[in-house]
């Protein structure tokens, strides 16, 4: 199977968005937007951190 077939197109994209405006209204969205930002920017700074955490458990015997 080609990964192009999981990808959504254009119009999926604007369906998509169409429903969460309808859902959440056009005002929330910022700080839904901003809710997820934060939240990935947390998981990248866990796993960063893990991974840190990791390479000193290797160089020490």
């Amino acid at each position: 199977m080609s990964i192009l077939l999981s990808v959504p197109g254009v119009w999926e994209i604007v369906i998509i968005l169409v429903i969460i405006i309808v859902l959440f209204g056009a005002k929330k969205i910022p700080g839904l937007a901003r809710g997820i930002g934060q939240s990935v920017k947390e998981f990248n700074d866990a796993k960063k951190g893990n991974e840190a955490e990791d390479k000193d458990r290797e160089s020490k015997p």
